[in-house]
């Protein structure tokens, strides 16, 4: 009795993998208009090509010839990706400025890094150190992922969080540390279903300090008193100087005590 093979997915070549490295920039960028404008004005794709061409050389056991390639890239680019990183399909970063990749970083298919973004390592013990992130993730502008923690697919990171956990597929996190939040479902999905609406999310700090306020001022009412002077009871002993205004008060009672 014959067993049924089963053939694996052909990859394709470094060139093809460059050329979709390419093509998805159309998806994710509406600035991009030519292919030659891409090639030899875009940062971030001078630094995947050289990464491109410098990991199969690092993947044979050269050393020093690819870590010179990536020293080039970060010259000319301010982009840092080691060869020894695995980086998926229609790998995108962009502006790129500031971008670190680790040598154990673990990057899927058609995910988008902005600039500043670090995937970095939190000890100096040799093995995995650096992050995972799964298929179709997004990672805002500044953010930081630390350590070997796993990002799900289509995970998306706010700009300048900080992330030192594992963080399930399709969640949103935002903070420092990185905190994950509900957020509502983008209409504006690319054709390999990228959330590139990555400003829609909400501030969990802002949320909780409304909360407090809300909680501080139904205690006020509780015993008696009001406004931020000693013993005011009145709305008219609200501070009129403070700056703090647009914060603490309800948007209906804003506008009156700015006139007073």
């Amino acid at each position: 009795m014959s067993e049924a093979i089963l053939e694996r997915p052909i990859e394709p070549g470094v060139w093809s993998t460059i050329a979709e490295d390419v093509d998805c920039i159309f998806e994710r960028d509406p600035a991009a208009r030519t292919r030659f404008e891409v090639y030899t004005t875009y940062p971030g794709v001078h630094a995947v090509i050289l990464y491109r061409l410098a990991h199969p050389l690092w993947g044979r056991g050269w050393r020093w010839l690819p870590r010179f390639m990536s020293y080039i890239a970060r010259i000319w680019t301010s982009i840092d990706i080691h060869p020894g990183a695995t980086i998926g399909r229609r790998f995108f970063i962009d502006h790129g400025a500031g971008v670190v990749i680790g040598e154990t970083a673990e990057i899927g298919d058609d995910v988008t890094l902005y600039h500043g973004v670090t995937l970095g390592g939190t000890s100096w013990r040799k093995g995995k150190r650096h992050p995972t992130l799964g298929d179709g993730c997004v990672v805002g502008a500044g953010a930081k992922i630390l350590g070997p923690v796993i990002l799900g697919g289509h995970v998306k990171v706010g700009a300048n969080s900080v992330v030192i956990g594992n963080v399930p597929e399709d969640s949103t996190v935002v903070g420092i540390p990185a905190k994950v939040v509900k957020s509502r479902k983008s209409h504006n999905l690319t054709p390999h279903g990228i959330d590139l609406d990555h400003h829609l999310i909400p501030d969990p700090v802002a949320g909780a300090i409304s909360c407090l306020l809300e909680r501080i001022r139904h205690l006020e009412q509780e015993i008696g008193i009001h406004g931020c002077l000693p013993g005011g009871t009145e709305q008219e002993d609200e501070c009129g100087s403070c700056e703090a205004i647009q914060v603490c008060e309800p948007p209906d009672r804003r506008e009156h005590l700015t006139e007073a």
